[in-house]
């Protein structure tokens, strides 16, 4: 099987695609694709009767040489969450879990605590509570990196999908993640097949602070990769900029010179390890 070319740290990581966890034929494709991270899904997509099976399923693949995924696992206060937890530590291929409908610290603490103490979980926030519990999640033991349950968050209070009413619980995840010390959230996925509505909504998602993007299929992976690395542009300006400062021997001249020196060097860092720099910054 033809593994992605370059893995990408999960810090960082800007496509995040959800599998079905009880389509185990599916495991391999995903595993192929240009997915930053998979993320095995054995809640919302797996029905109750079928719990059980597709558990036994993630499990035997995490267990297979070479095979690595996050898993999506049921919430902690459902009756799966133990057998979920229990079966999956010390498997091989766990990167981590992500926990569904994370509304306190507790619940990922508890969950961390049950794996092991060394496997990252990987909060999902999906409701009200979640959103008002997201600074306590985010300081929380074993937390990540925060991921936004944009659909269930809006059944959960009756909110629109439009940009501007999801403008908050977004920006609040965001400032939760700063306050944590984490890495930047990852927004919840687009419903649909438009690549243009998926790279509207990617941008917004970049704008807002999000780094990161739930995909719910393969081709989705491309456009979301693309807009949320760093632009043509912004790498040109890094460079630009960094060329100039080295030229005058790192004299500061004014009040906007350290801001700057520091989003150049993010932009830097970031699109080197993304692999999209190209020769930018070469001798830098």
């Amino acid at each position: 099987m033809i593994r992605p070319a370059r893995p990408v740290d999960p810090a960082i990581s800007r496509s995040w695609l959800l599998v079905n966890g009880s389509q185990p034929a599916a495991f391999e494709a995903a595993s192929a694709s240009r997915a930053d991270q998979i993320i095995l899904d054995i809640e919302d997509a797996v029905d109750v009767k079928r719990k059980s099976q597709a558990r036994e399923d993630v499990a035997a693949w995490l267990g297979d040489d070479g095979n690595r995924a996050w898993v999506r696992i049921n919430d902690r206060t459902t009756p799966f969450w133990a057998d979920d937890v229990d079966q999956l530590k010390g498997l091989p291929g766990l990167v981590g879990v992500m926990l569904a409908k994370s509304e306190a610290g507790e619940h990922v603490t508890e969950t961390f605590d049950r794996l092991g103490g060394g496997t990252p979980v990987l909060p999902l926030v999906e409701s009200a509570l979640g959103i008002e519990s997201a600074v306590s999640i985010a300081r929380a033991r074993g937390a990540f990196r925060l991921a936004f349950g944009s659909g269930d968050y809006r059944r959960d209070t009756g909110t629109s999908s439009d940009d501007l009413a999801m403008a908050y619980p977004r920006s609040r995840l965001v400032v939760a993640s700063r306050v944590g010390g984490l890495p930047g959230p990852i927004d919840g996925p687009t419903v649909g097949n438009s690549h243009p509505v998926l790279r509207e909504q990617s941008a917004l998602s970049v704008a807002l602070g999000l780094t990161g993007k739930l995909c719910l299929r393969i081709e989705q992976i491309p456009v979301v990769n693309e807009v949320i690395s760093p632009t043509s542009s912004d790498i040109e300006w890094a460079a630009q900029f960094l060329r100039e400062f080295e030229s005058r021997g790192r004299e500061v001249i004014d009040g906007s010179d350290l801001p700057r020196l520091g989003r150049a060097r993010k932009i830097q860092n970031l699109a080197t390890e993304l692999g999209v720099a190209g020769d930018s910054f070469d001798g830098l």
